[in-house]
Parts: C-alpha cells; sequence; structure tokens
C-alpha cells in the first residue's frame, strides 16, 4: 500500500517469548488518521494475530526523555492447550508504545536492548504468567553514549527524569 495510506510506525518481536506487535496507522497526516496495535503470538508454527485495538494517533508534543503513551494485552493462545477455564490462568501478551527524547540513543526493555528509531517512537512487546498480569519490563533510555537518562519502573506511569523535575519545581 501507498504510505499515505498505511504505515507501520513500529514493530517489536520477543524471540524468547514468541509474541510481538506492530503500530500501524492509517491515513498518517490527515486529519482523520487512525492509528492501529495488533498483538501477534509465534502459535502452531505460524504467526497469529491475537487481538488489538485503534484509535486517533496520540502524538505527545515534547517528550523530555521517556513517555509511555498506550497499549494493549491479550491472552495468549496457548490457553487453548489448557484445560477449560484457562482464562483465569492465561498468559499475557502485553505491548506499549514508547516516545522518546532527541537525547535517548537506546532503551532497555527488561534485557532486551532497542535502538531508539529516527521517529523517536517505538512499540514493544512482551508475555507474562497470569499472576504478574499488570508488571512491564523495567524501561531504561540511554543516551547516546550509553549512559541512563531516566528509567520506569514495572507499575509506574513517570520516568525518573520526571519525577525529578517536578521535584524541583515544587
Amino acid at each position: 500500500m501507498p504510505r499515505h495510506v498505511l504505515t507501520v510506525v513500529s514493530a517489536d518481536v520477543d524471540t524468547t517469548t514468541g509474541v510481538g506487535a506492530v503500530w500501524l496507522v492509517w491515513y498518517p497526516k490527515f486529519p482523520w488518521a487512525r492509528e492501529h496495535t495488533a498483538l501477534l503470538e509465534w502459535y502452531d508454527e505460524q504467526w497469529e494475530y491475537v487481538g488489538g485495538g485503534s484509535g486517533t494517533v496520540n502524538d505527545p508534543p515534547d517528550v523530555d526523555v521517556i513517555e509511555l503513551c498506550g497499549g494493549g494485552c491479550a491472552l495468549s493462545l496457548t490457553r487453548c492447550l489448557d484445560a477449560p477455564r484457562s482464562v483465569d490462568t492465561a498468559p499475557r501478551i502485553h505491548c506499549v508504545e514508547v516516545h522518546l527524547g532527541p537525547d535517548v540513543g537506546q532503551i532497555l526493555f527488561g534485557n532486551r536492548r532497542i535502538d531508539a528509531p529516527e521517529q523517536r517512537k517505538l512499540i514493544a512487546a512482551w508475555m507474562s504468567p497470569h499472576a504478574s498480569r499488570s508488571a512491564r519490563p523495567v524501561i531504561v533510555a540511554l543516551g547516546h553514549d550509553g549512559t541512563e537518562l531516566s528509567r520506569i519502573g514495572p507499575y509506574d506511569t513517570l520516568d525518573t527524569y520526571t519525577w525529578a523535575r517536578l521535584a524541583e519545581e515544587s
């Protein structure tokens, strides 16, 4: 498809758990642009779509270091192999949209290192067991020289850089 109709903003695959996410924008640069996030799982020797969501394009104005701007979750297809009512105990496939400031060269997403893309936004996917549904891997923003600029913990909504700036202002 032509780029003025559909653009892949970012895609991520966690090969250790066999999950992935794709972030698409329909009609970018148009007022009616819509974004869609697709969650995928490697299942039965092929990639399967397990869920996703759509909405209006969410572009924060200026990101200092790192900002989380959305995400999603779906049940793993492995629940099909388990006993009835496995929905309660099935692993979850998650993704998060990450916007980056100009000084970020890479992020550490859990134990994975991801280069900062030119457009300064990316999607990251992971799988979690049922017991830790809302736990996200720690995200660390690294400068171009490899120094840590900021981090966001598994349950945090703001990064350490933003918390420090807010503390200075008060």
